[in-house]
């Protein structure tokens, strides 16, 4: 879909912002560009719509070198995102996600019935249509830029750290939110940011840039991950590079262990020892948090049940990954990860050592399969010197 082809952007005062990038975007892919400030992402991004025109080398956009399409058309065909959405505030939400059909020729009715369609694709409430940018909080703004970018149906979305000016709630959930779209819609999306966590969760790819506009890797994250390419890749991604990469290991390798489990009701005969701890629950089995002797008793006393339980950590689901399952065990006052199904019921529990063992289990594999290079394979003759 994307190519760049010895492409380099050097400016007047001798600066190198992208040094002779080869690269090669798939159809429907989720390409990150990661890297640390100054090092050309954004200006590698900019380059696919035209904002920036490249020194040397050539942009390709199906086949086509883009310096040879008109500016103007090439970028009303390509969705793009900013940090903060980018509203025009006197417009209405309505007229913002309408504005790119409307560049197109659509009539202004057209536009708008569109734009309430994409509204809802991305998880707004029609209702906000009327409202301007500065009646809405920072996520839903972001996500109006979003519904802007998707509004013509782009074959093609470019965002630029997006979600960088939301707290990380709101960014966790609008990260979501790309997922689920990007499932539903596979469109080609260019995403920039400097967060590597971010990176390895949305991307199909990861495109490393380094110092001087410089690409260090472009490979899944998972092999970013496992096997950096370069002594940046492997500082830029960090030590904890591990823990990450355990996002692309299901939790369902672990068997989950029963818990020990007591409504508020049974906890006038439940029995533990110092050190033990039960999971308190709902009727229907969702957990409220965890109970050791002291809580227990505390409860006896006439001590209301939320000020002798101890919040029960993350939860994650059974089929989830198992970052997430370390997460919960690690959060947790007894240790142990807490996985719930669809309707928030537990439904067992794993250790946070099982994990380690995996991923222990996993390193060991890999350091094996690295060391045979360095071994001449043992010859198959029989014959002597």
């Amino acid at each position: 879909m994307i190519t760049f082809s010895g492409v380099t952007k050097r400016y007047p005062d001798g600066t190198t912002a992208v040094d002779n990038l080869d690269l090669h975007i798939e159809a429907e892919s989720f390409t990150v560009f990661v890297g640390p400030s100054g090092c050309g992402k954004t200006t590698s991004m900019r380059m696919i719509n035209r904002m920036i025109s490249p020194t040397a080398g050539t942009v390709s956009v199906n086949g086509r070198d883009i310096a040879s399409t008109d500016a103007v058309k090439l970028r009303l065909g390509i969705g793009y995102v900013i940090q903060s959405a980018g509203l025009l505030p006197h417009r209405t939400v309505i007229d913002n996600v309408a504005t790119v059909p409307v560049l197109r020729g659509d009539s202004r009715r057209a536009a708008r019935t569109a734009a309430l369609s994409v509204l809802e694709r991305v998880g707004l409430d029609p209702a906000l249509a009327g409202r301007y940018p500065g009646q809405l909080s920072g996520g839903q703004q972001q996500r109006v830029g979003v519904a802007r970018a998707l509004a013509a149906d782009p074959p093609i979305l470019l965002m630029d750290e997006p979600f960088s000016a939301v707290d990380p709630v709101v960014r966790e959930d609008l990260q979501a939110e790309m997922q689920r779209l990007q499932a539903e819609l596979r469109k080609t999306i260019v995403f920039v940011t400097h967060d590597i966590d971010e990176a390895v969760k949305l991307g199909d790819r990861l495109a490393v840039f380094g110092p001087g506009g410089r690409l260090q890797q472009y490979d899944a994250p998972d092999t970013v991950l496992s096997a950096p390419a370069t002594d940046f890749v492997a500082g830029f991604v960090g030590r904890d590079r591990g823990y990450r990469g355990l996002s692309f290991r299901t939790a369902e390798e672990i068997s989950l262990h029963p818990l020990r489990t007591a409504t508020e009701r049974e906890l006038d005969t439940l029995r533990l020892d110092r050190g033990e701890w039960a999971l308190v629950v709902t009727d229907s089995g969702v957990p409220r948090g965890w109970i050791d002797i002291t809580g227990v008793e505390g409860v006896r006393s006439g001590r209301p049940l939320s000020e002798c339980t101890a919040a029960g950590g993350s939860l994650f689901p059974p089929e989830g990954d198992l970052r997430q399952a370390l997460d919960a065990a690690i959060s947790s006052p007894s240790g142990i990860g807490v996985a719930v199904d669809g309707d928030g019921a537990a439904r067992g529990g794993i250790l946070g050592s099982e994990v380690i063992e995996k991923l222990t289990e996993q390193r060991a594999a890999e350091d094996r399969a690295r060391n045979k290079q360095f071994f001449a394979p043992t010859s198959a003759s029989s014959e002597g010197p």
